[in-house]
């Protein structure tokens, strides 16, 4: 099977800049990605040829033999001969984190300075709106990976300590050659550690890391919205012994609330009123976040009118003014009446419609619209 052609791959022109190949294999990566697809191996498939391609592309030295003697300059059978094919033994994880980071919450870790980072960590937090707009502090319980107490980190039992690598002396990378192409890389022993371990931790199974459950303390500013993110810095998983932390990113949900809905910092609401309170104005009492507050109706009043109380929303997470309440009256229509309510409702209408136009202007000049409409239709 004839093998794919890295630009072809990239969807890039062969003199495209390290800029544009990075974009696109970052565009790839995020569609093709086995964290976005699971389960899907066409995905895993394309994303592997993607990353080969970038590993590629983006080096210098290999897009020099790539551009002048093919797939033969850089040939990954010759990996075990001396060549300097792939990316090296650390996985999905290893490329997709060092351009991503922490775009999927739990990638892998990256480097400070030389010093192992461990994953950033995503944590979702329901939040009643009550306690959104005033602000609050929970107790959350967050499963990670901690530095195993019993070995210290290091993978080993204690009173032992890991072996320097055989096929690297210590150093984590290795040197491979083919010809006149020359490169080092991450030892595919020892995977860049410089040392193995031969006596593993019994509690850790030599990984240095166990899985535990801490809990945190969370302070909720007031006014946090749906989708807005708390960043708690350091308690994410563990870089490993010496390592840094990762960050725990706390995003908010919000519950539905029986009365409110909120859309940034407004509030909206909508209140059954009855027909006579409508026809004839009255006040409501209405709810706010704040307590009981008073709405006057107008008489006359149309069903579904739109209320604005001022300075009864939400006050912004970042400051500013206070939202405002919106409130709908909607007219309800009476249920379940008496022979002589429906008499007295007949007599009503008895009367209004003998008053004309006067008293039902828009039922009035719908009619005369709708006349018009037939009367044209048959003309």
């Amino acid at each position: 099977m004839a093998k794919p052609d890295f630009y072809e791959t990239l969807g890039v022109a062969r003199n495209a800049s390290e800029a544009e190949i990075k974009k696109a294999y970052r565009r790839l990566a995020m569609k093709h990605h086995p964290d976005r697809n699971p389960g899907d191996a066409q995905a895993e498939h394309q994303f592997k040829e993607a990353k080969q391609a970038y590993d590629i592309l983006s080096n210098a030295q290999k897009r020099a033999a790539y551009d002048q003697f093919g797939h033969a300059g850089v040939d990954p059978s010759a990996a075990s001969e001396g060549g300097f094919y792939g990316p090296g033994a650390g996985g999905f994880g290893d490329i997709f984190g060092d351009i991503f980071g922490d775009i999927f919450g739990s990638g892998g870790g990256r480097r400070t300075r030389g010093r192992a980072r461990g994953a950033d960590l995503r944590y979702n937090l329901e939040l009643s709106l009550e306690d959104a707009v005033r602000g609050t502090e929970v107790k959350i319980r967050v499963p990670t990976n901690m530095v195993c107490d019993r070995c210290d980190g290091t993978g080993s039992s204690p009173g032992t300590s890991p072996t320097n690598c055989s096929t690297c002396g210590g150093a984590g990378q290795v040197r491979m050659q083919q010809g006149f192409f020359s490169v080092q890389q991450t030892c595919p022993a020892c995977r860049g550690a410089g040392t193995v371990i031969t006596d593993p931790c019994g509690r850790c199974h030599g990984a240095g890391v166990v899985k535990q459950t801490k809990t945190l303390s969370v302070k909720v500013p007031a006014g946090i919205d749906e989708g807005d993110q708390i960043r708690l810095a350091g308690e994410g998983e563990t870089g490993g012994r010496n390592g840094v932390p990762g960050d725990l990113y706390v995003s908010i949900r919000l519950e539905p609330h029986p009365i409110f809905k909120r859309e940034a910092e407004d509030l909206y609401c909508e209140m059954p009123v009855s027909f006579s309170t409508l026809v004839l104005g009255g006040e409501l009492e209405i709810p706010t976040l704040d307590g009981r507050a008073r709405l006057k109706i107008p008489p006359e009043s149309q069903t579904e009118k739109v209320f604005r109380l001022r300075g009864k929303g939400v006050k912004n997470v970042r400051g500013g003014q206070v939202g405002d309440l919106f409130c709908k009256i909607t007219a309800e229509t009476p249920v379940n009446l008496t022979k002589r309510q429906k008499e007295l409702l007949r007599e009503l209408d008895d009367s209004l419609r003998g008053g004309g136009p006067r008293h039902s202007p828009r039922e009035n000049s719908w009619t005369d619209r709708l006349r018009s409409f037939f009367d044209d239709l048959v003309t």
